[in-house]
């Protein structure tokens, strides 16, 4: 059996292909990405403004300042290069969001990570579609029958099977899928395994597949990176199965990303008194695909969406907080007008400030109630993000910092 015709597929050159840019630039490029308070759309928005990475560089210190950061210095060469050393060393490469082998699925979500460090065969980029298989980790002996043998058809079928590499669900399908090839998306480097014993599957991982992750090399894993990981886990498939996913979970998380960045959804029932089960039995009656074997999956992928944006939060129970760097919630599109003959001034900033607190409140009504123009209130927000002054959440809200300890 082959792969439905119609499923979008990525080019097939695209591992061989050479860097687009120069070495300056790539490096101008990670600088930028590793500076303080740069998410990926910051990023993605300093470089629409100012043409290229130096000079967007070069522009950073003057806008925090402005934000009422003083100090700011952007990531210097010294440490970049130092990233750069290590990642050589753990015999990881960089891929840069622009270049021609970055993962071609990942590169159309709204706001993909500008540097990834990928580690293996290459198999990530050479043009065969991704499906994730996430769920539980204290996963029953059933739930781990399933991801196997769902992991192991649709590898036949032609797919990479994409997964956490966490105990349980992710290590069965990564497992099933070494023959065929899977991709491992870790919330730290790719030089430390989580969790350790998961190593030695690593380890074979490696023989037909990748270790990805959009953390510097030594990075140790934390609680915070885990939703960012997920957020790759679904950028770089076509469509995320959950199995045996709790009513509250990291699994439900992945379910909202794919949705939010145009994927499928997809569910194995479980039993109604499971509560490892709750989460998928909730996603399927929110309208998801039920999945019982590799051919519902292809079903799925090559049909309509069957879920809308908008219903997954009707019944979860996760905190927009857990979703995704809330510095990369809010579109600086004004900036693409901003000409210099505007200039934020310490009054508007004051204004903003004043009118905030720890809640988080709609951008729109600051706008308003500051009366100020899209493109000067679109540059004081970015000077004061940059400055640490503000966090802005998912659904374009924004509020004051929160305080440090």
């Amino acid at each position: 059996m082959t792969i439905a015709p119609d499923l979008p597929m990525p080019p097939s050159d695209q591992a061989a292909a050479p860097s687009a840019f120069s070495e300056g630039e790539r490096l101008d490029r990670l600088r930028l990405a590793r500076s303080t308070n740069v998410g990926p759309r910051t990023f993605a928005q300093l470089l629409r403004r100012f043409g290229s990475a130096a000079a967007a560089l070069e522009a950073l210190p003057t806008m925090a300042g402005r934000g009422g950061k003083g100090n700011y210095e952007a990531c210097g060469k010294a440490e970049a290069n130092a990233e750069l050393t290590d990642g050589a060393r753990s015999g990881a490469r960089l891929v840069l969001q622009g270049e021609a082998d970055y993962p071609h699925l990942l590169a159309q979500i709204e706001t993909p990570p500008p540097a990834l460090w990928v580690k293996g065969t290459g198999l990530a980029t050479a043009g065969r579609p991704g499906v994730a298989i996430v769920g539980a980790r204290n996963a029953s002996a059933l739930g781990q029958r399933a991801a196997r043998n769902l992991a192991r058809d649709l590898g036949q079928l032609g797919y990479v099977i994409v997964s956490g590499l966490a105990r349980g669900i992710d290590a069965a399908s990564h497992e099933a899928s070494l023959e065929s090839g899977t991709i491992a998306v870790m919330a730290g480097g790719v030089d430390h395994i989580y969790p350790p014993e998961n190593r030695r599957l690593a380890e074979r991982i490696l023989e037909t597949g990748n270790l990805i992750s959009e953390c510097p090399p030594g990075t140790e894993p934390t609680s915070r990176h885990f939703p960012r990981r997920n957020r790759l886990i679904s950028g770089l498939s076509l469509g995320v199965v959950l199995i045996e996913a709790a009513a509250r979970s990291g699994s439900l998380i992945t379910a909202r990303y794919a949705l939010e960045q145009g994927r499928e959804a997809m569910a194995c029932p479980g039993a109604p008194e499971d509560p490892r089960a709750g989460g998928c039995n909730q996603l399927i009656r929110d309208g998801a695909a039920l999945i019982r074997r590799a051919e519902d999956v292809v079903e799925a992928l090559a049909g309509p969406r069957t879920l809308g944006l908008a219903e997954p939060g009707r019944g979860f129970s996760y905190s927009d907080d857990d979703l995704d760097d809330p510095a990369d919630s809010f579109d600086f599109g004004a900036l693409d007008d901003f000409d210099g003959a505007h200039r934020s001034d310490g009054e508007l900033i004051d204004q903003v400030l004043q009118l905030l607190g720890p809640t988080p409140v709609e951008i729109d009504e600051i706008a308003r109630q500051c009366g100020a123009t899209t493109a000067d209130l679109s540059l004081v927000l970015l000077e004061l993000d940059l400055a640490g002054q503000i966090e802005i959440h998912p659904g374009g809200r924004i509020s004051s910092a929160a305080l440090p300890d």
